[in-house]
């Protein structure tokens, strides 16, 4: 305890909040600072951001005070945010977290429900999710059409582990299987689907440059990169899973790397569909809902 209290000038939140920014400002900045605390309290103290702001004054225990030492010091390894209080709300959903997935991103949140609005007149009655991961796209869509079949494909145990775990928490239910995509045994337990939806690795091996250490150091690289000569590996599988598999007035929709628009929509015309692309809040091409072409 002797490091916590030399480290923290009392247990009032203020110095909570000062000794945040002291340490780890240069390196996130104060923004992002302020939002680590707004989560960290919440999830620590249950206080809103109205609370943290009219409590500033009051003091925090001696255990609850060497919870903030310890996130500070995660922190500045790069440890990401959503592993140190261990979950990540999605579509209404609680998905925790660790580094056996990825974390779900907000353009995938995103994604979903824009989906949910596209389908809301029409809920798909059986789903396939592809490259599952914490299971969060399933969760959210099995939570939000309860009457929906919802099946869930990982390669990796402990992230088919954390998914159903997921969904216990959540209170779904949601068919999981193991299964290695890029291997076509098996897939004869697959269905005719209403919905394929996909959030695949994606991210090429030459893109790693560009990446922060929060992500590089602590997640799941096999759920992230592809090679560099071979981008689009999985989509290959995953759209020849649809052309088999999809019903036809069914809908493919996949997340997709902002690079890798134009080759998205050539793959997926030449199979046989009619491919959207659709830019993320940020303005990125970020995903593509495609159907079928009608043959006449």
């Amino acid at each position: 305890m002797n490091t916590t209290e030399l480290r923290f000038a009392s247990n009032r939140v203020r110095d909570v909040e000062r000794l945040f920014h002291k340490e780890l400002d240069n390196q996130y900045g104060e923004g992002e600072v302020r939002s680590f605390l707004r989560l960290l309290f919440e999830a620590y103290l249950g206080w809103g951001q109205t609370e943290l702001l009219m409590r500033r004054d009051e003091t925090v225990n001696q255990s609850d005070l060497l919870r903030f030492h310890w996130a500070v010091e995660d922190l500045k390894r790069f440890r990401p945010i959503q592993h140190i209080i261990g979950h990540v709300d999605f579509c209404d959903c609680r998905i925790d977290v660790d580094s056996t997935t990825l974390i779900p991103r907000p353009e995938t949140e995103e994604i979903v429900l824009n989906l949910f609005e596209k389908l809301a007149d029409k809920p798909p009655r059986r789903v396939l999710d592809l490259c599952t991961g914490s299971g969060c796209i399933a969760i959210a869509i099995a939570k939000r059409w309860p009457e929906a079949e919802v099946s869930a494909v990982d390669v990796s145990s402990g992230a088919l582990a954390k998914a159903r775990h997921n969904a216990i928490v959540n209170n779904v239910e949601v068919a999981f299987m193991q299964m290695d995509l890029l291997n076509d045994d098996g897939q004869d337990v697959f269905e005719t689907y209403d919905l394929i939806i996909s959030n695949p690795p994606y991210i090429v091996e030459s893109e790693k440059e560009d990446m922060q250490r929060n992500v590089l150091d602590w997640e799941s690289e096999s759920a992230l990169f592809v090679p560099n000569d071979d981008p689009l590996l999985f989509y290959r599988f995953i759209v020849k899973t649809a052309q088999s598999h999809l019903a036809p007035d069914g809908l493919l929709v996949l997340e997709i790397n902002e690079r890798l628009g134009e080759e998205m929509t050539l793959l997926l015309s030449q199979k046989g569909f009619t491919p959207s692309i659709y830019k993320d809040f940020r303005g990125r091409q970020r995903y593509v809902m495609a159907r079928r072409e009608n043959k006449k």
